[in-house]
C-alpha cells in the first residue's frame, strides 16, 4: 500500500517579516542619506537693477545673451589682433551673431548694433515686444567677465557713463547670472 505523506512548509510568515524589514531599514537608510547629503535649493538673491539670465529673460534675449558671451571671446582676439575693439559692422562681416543680420537676428528682434565712443557695444532693438535692447561693457583684463546690460524699451539710447549708477538712472537692468549645482549638476566639495 502507498502511502502519501503531506509536508508543510516551513514558516513563511517569519521570512515575510524578515524580507519587509530589510526593505524598510533601506528605505530609511536612503531617505536619511538623501537629506543629509541632498543639496538645498537656496536661491541666489539679486538687486532691483538685476535680471537672472536663467529666469527673468524671455527666450530671445535668452539667445542673444548667450551669442553675446561666445562673440566676446572672438571681440577680444581681435581686439588682441588689431590693438582695437572692431566695430560692429566688422563682427558683422565675420558672421559673429548677433551682430549679423540673418534669419534668426531677425526673429530676435532685429538689433542695430553699433560700437560706441567708450568701448561698450550697443544693440537697439527694432522691436521691444520681441527682446529688449543690450549694451555690452567688454572688461580691460582678458580674464575678465563682460558686463551685460538690458533695457526693455524703445528708447534705448546711447548712455553717457558706463558706470553702474548711471546706467541704473537710465532705465538699464544688469544681467546676472549665477551657476549653481542645481543648474550645473556638479557637486562641490
Amino acid at each position: 500500500m502507498s502511502r502519501a505523506q503531506l509536508v508543510r512548509p516551513a514558516g513563511a510568515g517569519h521570512e515575510t517579516l524578515y524580507v519587509l524589514l530589510a526593505a524598510v531599514l533601506i528605505v530609511v537608510l536612503a531617505a536619511s542619506v538623501v537629506a543629509v547629503r541632498g543639496e538645498r535649493e537656496d536661491e541666489q538673491a539679486i538687486a532691483a537693477h538685476q535680471l537672472d539670465a536663467r529666469r527673468d529673460l524671455n527666450a530671445a534675449e535668452q539667445g542673444i545673451h548667450t551669442d553675446l558671451w561666445v562673440a566676446v571671446e572672438e571681440i577680444r582676439a581681435l581686439r588682441e589682433d588689431n590693438g582695437v575693439a572692431p566695430d560692429a559692422q566688422a563682427l558683422a562681416d565675420e558672421g559673429l551673431p548677433p551682430f549679423v543680420s540673418d534669419a534668426s537676428s531677425q526673429s530676435r528682434g532685429s538689433h542695430q548694433w553699433s560700437l560706441l565712443a567708450n568701448g561698450a557695444y550697443l544693440g537697439r532693438s527694432q522691436d521691444a515686444q520681441v527682446a529688449g535692447s543690450f549694451l555690452v561693457i567688454l572688461p580691460v583684463a582678458s580674464d575678465a567677465q563682460p558686463d551685460v546690460w538690458l533695457r526693455r524699451d524703445s528708447t534705448a539710447l546711447p548712455p553717457d557713463a558706463l558706470d553702474s549708477d548711471a546706467l541704473i538712472a537710465a532705465g538699464w537692468q544688469q544681467i546676472v547670472t549665477h551657476y549653481d549645482a542645481g543648474v550645473t549638476r556638479q557637486h562641490r566639495h
